[in-house]
């Protein structure tokens, strides 16, 4: 298989799904997921573009940075 072939996402490979689309599932399973943990309680993995740094934020709104960990 050549790099050209392997790199284009054909529609065949993404069973008729655009890329945008798959990308728009995508981040909408990742929202309903984050908002599935918050109702239980759980604390949710984030990403702070401002700071360019990972955290964590607890259900009281708490947020804890990875180099604070």
């Amino acid at each position: 298989m050549s790099d050209t072939n392997y790199n284009h996402n054909s529609l065949d490979h993404t069973c008729g799904v655009s890329d945008e689309e798959l990308s728009h599932r995508f981040k909408e399973a990742v929202r309903i997921e984050n908002e599935i943990k918050k109702l239980k309680g759980l604390p949710v993995a984030k990403y702070d573009f401002d700071k360019k740094a990972p955290y964590v934020e607890y259900p009281d709104g708490r947020k804890v940075y990875a180099e604070e960990a």
